[in-house]
């Protein structure tokens, strides 16, 4: 089984694990989400913060829009939490953009939990 796009994905996380070094655990999502911003700026990331994606149903657009953490390279769905443990909510949250989107590729990172990074790759 091939990893679907590899160096996205490892420039996704290298940038992940960047602030998570520099800003640790302890704080809530809207400041891991700004601090990706930046990192992902500085590195001239093609990652676009809480943008609308169309969603369709049986082939139809739906009037509604999902607005994940991050849109990346325009074909990954980046989504933090800032939880002590990644849980199957979760994982169910990013399944469900996954089913109702264009994409193929998620990345669950979680900068909550004590000591580590943790970092799901979620493919559909």
């Amino acid at each position: 089984m091939s990893i679907i796009y590899p160096e996205e994905l490892f420039a996704i996380i290298g940038a992940c694990f960047e602030v998570y070094n520099v800003v640790r655990s302890g704080f809530q999502e809207p400041i891991y989400q700004e601090c990706l911003e930046l990192e992902f700026a500085m590195r001239n990331m093609p990652c676009r913060p809480q943008v609308e994606l169309p969603l369709t149903y049986k082939d139809r657009v739906l009037t509604k829009y999902l607005k994940p953490d991050f849109d990346c390279y325009s074909k990954i769905i980046l989504e933090i939490k800032a939880v002590s443990r990644l849980d199957d909510s979760c994982r169910a949250q990013v399944h469900s953009y996954l089913k109702l989107t264009k994409y193929k590729l998620a990345l669950l990172v979680n900068f909550g939990a004590h000591g580590e990074l943790e970092h799901e790759r979620i493919v559909f």
